[in-house]
């Protein structure tokens, strides 16, 4: 039954075939065949170029922003460069390195536990005991991605 059936489908496939190929006989229906042909191929080829200046526009601006980058950081050399030239830097590098000073300044010594007993002590971080430390660590970092995500700030909670 399968094989029959199966024979039945090649033969209405064989001739509708042949009324293809019958038809392309006439000058009309060929032309039209090869009109759409030839659109085809040309959207196609017009795709291709679309898509390939699009990845080559994407490249220029990557080394657009690469150049503007190395631009600014050659600024900045400069800048130091200009700075390093300056009286004010060969001066402090002079106090700082060598101890020197300028003519008619005076060096005081003070010691160090007089220095730092007019200074206030830094305030020592409190230990608080959140409730996130007792979660398990992957449950801690779940909560971490999500807030990341959702853009929210750490609230301990």
């Amino acid at each position: 039954m399968a094989k029959i059936n199966i024979e039945a489908k090649r033969k209405q496939y064989e001739q509708l075939l042949l009324q293809f190929a019958g038809r392309l006989r006439d000058i009309k229906f060929a032309g039209l065949v090869l009109f759409v042909v030839i659109v085809l191929l040309i959207s196609w080829s017009g795709v291709k170029s679309i898509q390939s200046n699009y990845e080559l526009q994407k490249q220029i601006s990557a080394l657009k922003q690469q150049n503007q980058v190395q631009q600014l950081a050659n600024n900045n050399l400069q800048l130091e460069n200009q700075y390093y030239n300056t009286d004010t830097y060969l001066e402090l590098s002079a106090r700082q390195n060598f101890g020197l000073g300028l003519p008619g300044e005076k060096e005081i010594i003070i010691p160090k536990d007089v220095a730092l007993g007019y200074t206030v002590p830094l305030p020592k971080p409190a230990k608080t005991d959140t409730p996130t430390s007792k979660q398990p660590a992957g449950q801690r970092n779940f909560e971490a991605w999500v807030n990341f995500f959702l853009h929210r700030q750490n609230s301990g909670n």
